[in-house]
C-alpha cells in the first residue's frame, strides 16, 4: 500500500505540469481552431529559458521570478509568432496551420541545440522545497506536494478568468461561434493573440516548473506533445476541466502502468484514448462540434483528370525517370528509390485527406505493416521478393480494415487522434513482441532478389510497382466510387439522402489507402534490407502529412511534388549541415506563406487567374470590336 501511495502521489505531481500544457493547447484550439504542433516547443523553451535565468538569479525570489519571467518571455515569442505567421494563414485550411507549426517545431529543435548545446541540463532545486514530507511512512518530495496543490489552483483561476471577466466571456463565445463574435464588432485579431499568449504562457510555465524534477533536454517537445494531445482529446477539446481530469488519468496510468501492466505500459494511455473516443467521440467533457465549415478537399479549385496532352507529358516524364539509372550514381539511385516509395505513401494518404476529407495522424502504421508483411513472407514463408512484396499490402489492408471500422465513426481531429492511438498500439506490438518482430532489434536480412540487388535494378523494380499503383489511385479518385466518397466528404446528410452509406464508403477508402501504403512499406523493407518498429512511428506519419500538404490537396500532382520536394530537401540538408531541421523548418514555413494551398494548388490557382485575365481581355476586345462595327454601320 505504501508503494501504491507513492506512485499515486508521483502521478498527481506529474499531472500538474501536464495539465498546464494541455489546458493551454485546449484553449488555443477552442478559439483559433489551430492544432498547434509547436506547443511542445514552447514547453521546452520555457524549461531552457527558466534554467538560464535560475543560473543568473539565485535565492527564493530569484528562483520563482525566473520561472514566471521565463514563461512571460516565451509567451511574448508566442505572440510574435501568432502575429507574424499564424495571423496570415487563419483562413487557410486547419491542416496547413498544422504544417506551419510543425515547421516552427523543427526550427526550435535546432535553435535549442545551437544555443544550449546537446547536453542535458540539471536545474536547481526549488528553495524551501528541497526536502520531503513523511506521509504513511514514505517520504514525499515537498516540491511534488507543491505541484499537487498548484494544479487545482490554476484550474480555479482559469474558471474565474473565463466566467467572471469580460475577456473570458468573449473567449468562451468565440469558442462556440467565432462568426457571431466578429458580427458583434469584436476585434478577433487581438482576441486570438491574447488567447495564443495565454496558451503559450501555460505551456512555458509547465516546462519551467519541471526543471527541479527532470533534466532539461532537446527531446522534451516531442515527448510532451503526444501526451498533451492525448489529454486534450480524452478531456474534450476546449474544456479546461476535461484537461484537468484527463491529465490526472493519463499521469496515473503512466505511474501505475509500469507496475501493473508492464507489457502494455507504453501504449496504455492510447488504449484508454481509443476506448474513450469509441464510446464518447467528443471526449469526457467535450461537446459535439459544430458542422464543419469546409472539408479538407474543398479548399482548392475542383480538379479534373489529366487530358490527352497531359497524359502524354506524364508518360514522357515516366520514360525520362526510367532512363535515370543510365546517368545517375548508385547513391543517387538509392535516394531516388526512396523518393518513389514515399511518393506512393504520400499518394495513399492524399486519397484519404483530399477525396475522403479524413486526415490520418497514424498512416505510418500501414506503411510499417507492409514492411513487416514482406519481412514475414521472406523469413517465415521463404517467399521470393516479388511474392513477398505483395504480402505487404495484404497485411496492411487487414490492419486498415480493423482500424478503419472504428475510425470512420468519427470526423475531424477526433478521427485523426483515434488513428494516432491505433498507430501507437500497432507500434507497441511491433516493439514488444520480440519473439515475432524482433523488438527494437528488428528483422534483418530482407535482401532483394539478384535481379534487383543493384541500385539500378531496384530502382526499375520500384518504378514498376509505384507507377501502376499511382495510376490506380488516380483511377479510383475519378471513378463513381471516388465521386461518392467526395459526396460523403462534402455533405454527409445529402450523401445519405441519395443512398450513399458514408461509413461503408469511407471504410473502403481507408482500406485502399492502407493497402497502397503497405505496398510502399514492402518496397522500403527491401530497400533498407531490414525492418524496425520506428518505421511506423509518429515521425513517419507526420512526414506523410507534410508531403501531402506541401504539394497541395485537391490536386493531381500534389502528393508527388510534395514527396519529391520534402524527401529530396531532407536528405540533401542532412548531408550538408548539422542544423538541417532549422533550414527545413524555415523552408516549410516559407512555402506555407508563399503557397498557402500547397505548391501545386497555388500554382494551379495562379494559372486559373491568368487564364481568367486573358479571357476577360479577349472579351473586352471582342466587345470593343463589336461596338466599333455597330458605330460604323449606324453612320450614313
Amino acid at each position: 500500500m505504501q508503494l501504491v501511495f507513492v506512485q499515486f502521489m508521483t502521478g498527481l505531481a506529474s499531472a500538474a505540469s501536464l495539465f498546464l500544457v494541455a489546458s493551454g493547447l485546449s484553449i488555443i484550439f477552442g478559439v483559433t481552431r489551430i492544432v498547434n504542433f509547436a506547443h511542445g516547443a514552447f514547453y521546452m523553451l520555457g524549461a531552457y529559458v527558466a534554467y538560464t535565468l535560475t543560473e543568473r538569479f539565485t535565492g527564493v525570489f530569484g528562483f520563482w521570478f525566473s520561472l514566471v519571467a521565463a514563461a512571460a518571455i516565451v509567451a511574448a515569442l508566442g505572440c510574435l509568432l501568432e502575429m507574424v505567421l499564424l495571423r496570415r494563414i487563419y483562413h487557410a485550411p486547419e491542416l496547413f496551420q498544422l504544417l506551419a507549426t510543425f515547421g516552427v517545431t523543427l526550427m526550435v529543435e535546432d535553435l535549442v541545440l545551437l544555443i544550449w548545446g546537446p547536453e542535458d541540463l540539471v536545474g536547481p532545486r526549488a528553495p524551501g522545497l528541497g526536502g520531503a514530507v513523511v506521509m504513511f511512512g514514505k517520504r514525499i518530495p515537498s516540491y511534488d506536494l507543491f505541484l499537487i496543490a498548484l494544479g487545482p489552483l490554476v484550474l480555479a483561476a482559469l474558471w474565474l478568468l473565463f466566467h467572471r471577466t469580460r475577456w473570458g466571456v468573449l473567449v468562451r463565445a468565440a469558442t462556440h461561434d467565432r462568426a457571431m463574435v466578429a458580427a458583434l464588432g469584436i476585434n478577433q485579431k487581438w482576441l486570438f493573440t491574447g488567447v495564443f499568449a495565454l496558451g503559450v504562457f501555460l505551456a512555458a510555465i509547465g516546462g519551467a516548473l519541471q526543471i527541479p524534477r527532470d533534466a532539461v533536454n532537446h527531446s522534451m517537445d516531442l515527448r510532451i506533445i503526444v501526451e498533451v494531445f492525448v489529454v486534450v482529446v480524452i478531456g474534450g477539446l476546449g474544456s479546461t476541466t476535461g484537461a484537468f481530469v484527463a491529465a490526472i488519468i493519463v499521469s496515473e496510468l503512466n505511474a501505475f502502468g509500469i507496475l501493473v501492466l508492464p507489457k502494455i505500459s507504453l501504449v496504455l494511455v492510447f488504449v484508454v484514448m481509443a476506448v474513450v473516443l469509441v464510446v464518447r467521440p467528443w471526449g469526457l467533457f467535450g461537446k459535439m462540434p459544430p458542422p464543419a465549415q469546409a472539408a479538407a478537399g474543398t479548399t482548392v479549385r475542383p480538379w479534373r483528370p489529366l487530358g490527352r496532352i497531359e497524359l502524354m507529358i506524364a508518360g514522357a516524364v515516366v520514360a525520362l525517370i526510367a532512363a535515370l539509372p543510365l546517368v545517375l550514381s548508385d547513391y543517387a539511385l538509392t535516394v531516388g528509390s526512396e523518393i518513389l516509395i514515399f511518393t506512393l505513401f504520400a499518394a495513399s494518404l492524399h486519397l484519404l485527406m483530399t477525396v475522403g476529407g479524413l486526415a490520418s495522424f497514424g498512416h505510418a502504421a500501414y506503411f510499417g505493416l507492409g514492411s513487416y508483411g514482406a519481412a514475414f513472407a521472406v523469413k517465415a514463408a521463404g517467399l521470393p521478393m516479388l511474392l513477398a512484396v505483395f504480402a505487404g499490402p495484404v497485411l496492411a489492408a487487414v490492419g486498415a480494415a480493423i482500424v478503419g471500422w472504428f475510425a470512420v465513426s468519427l470526423t475531424g481531429v477526433y478521427f485523426a487522434m483515434l488513428t494516432l492511438a491505433f498507430s501507437q498500439i500497432v507500434w507497441s506490438i511491433a516493439f514488444q513482441w520480440v519473439s515475432v518482430t524482433g523488438g527494437d532489434n528488428g528483422i534483418l536480412g530482407i535482401w532483394p532478389a539478384a535481379f534487383a540487388s543493384h541500385p539500378a535494378g531496384f530502382f526499375w523494380i520500384t518504378l514498376a510497382f509505384v507507377v501502376p499503383a499511382l495510376a490506380f489511385l488516380q483511377m479510383v479518385i475519378f471513378s463513381p466510387f471516388g465521386y461518392a466518397l467526395r459526396a460523403t466528404r462534402d455533405s454527409e446528410l445529402r450523401a445519405e439522402a441519395i443512398g450513399i452509406d458514408r461509413k461503408r464508403t469511407q471504410w473502403i477508402a481507408f482500406v485502399m489507402a492502407g493497402a497502397a501504403a503497405g505496398l510502399g512499406g514492402a518496397l522500403f523493407a527491401f530497400l533498407k534490407g531490414s525492418v524496425f518498429p520506428d518505421v511506423m512511428g509518429i515521425p513517419t506519419s507526420v512526414d506523410g502529412l507534410v508531403m501531402v500538404l506541401l504539394g497541395g490537396i485537391e490536386t493531381v500532382l500534389g502528393p508527388i511534388v510534395g514527396a519529391v520536394v520534402f524527401k529530396a530537401l531532407s536528405i540533401w540538408l542532412m548531408s550538408q549541415t548539422d542544423y538541417s531541421k532549422l533550414v527545413l523548418g524555415a523552408a516549410i514555413v516559407a512555402i506555407v506563406l508563399a503557397f498557402p494551398k500547397g505548391i501545386v494548388g497555388s500554382l494551379a490557382d495562379l494559372r486559373a487567374r491568368l487564364e481568367a485575365g486573358r479571357a476577360a481581355r479577349r472579351a473586352e476586345t471582342v466587345a470593343a470590336t463589336s461596338s466599333e462595327a455597330a458605330i460604323k454601320e449606324a453612320q450614313p
